[in-house]
């Protein structure tokens, strides 16, 4: 697999098209151009186009190009999953990922709330956690 190497300008004054073909011919390809202004008062903000949140237990890869396997989320996942096929109920399950110190993505303590918010992660990550896992078969047992 192909290593790229990314740099950012930053342009403080006037664009200067020289500047693109020096780096073209010093074998660098455009990909991106980022425009700014300043938003006028009779303006209000809209969101980014693609302003989706990660999906927990995720995170950015280093080269910024995939998502990878968090692994502090995603051991909060597992812990909620065991808790969860051993039929605690949500209060039960906030208090012991509290009580062990595990922590929300804005690092607040786990609430009932949060957690229900999370069934929806869980159901889609259950069969990947599980997967070539021992505790399955003890399970099914």
């Amino acid at each position: 697999m192909p290593y790229f190497e990314r740099v950012k300008d930053r342009f403080s004054g006037p664009f200067s098209p020289t500047l693109i073909t020096e780096r073209q011919k010093a074998g660098w390809q455009l990909v991106s151009i980022e425009w700014r202004r300043e938003l006028p008062e009779s303006e209000t903000p809209h969101e980014p186009e693609h302003a989706e949140e990660i999906p927990y237990g995720l995170r950015l890869s280093d080269d910024c190009l995939r998502l990878e396997i968090d692994p502090y989320e995603n051991s909060v996942l597992i812990q909620m999953m065991d808790l969860l096929s051993q039929d605690f109920s949500y209060s039960q399950i906030v208090s012991d990922l509290n009580e062990k110190g595990l922590r929300t993505r804005t690092n607040s303590p786990w609430d009932r709330v949060s957690l229900h918010k999370m069934m929806p992660r869980l159901i889609e990550v259950g069969p990947r956690l599980f997967a070539g896992d021992k505790r399955k078969r003890s399970l099914s047992r």
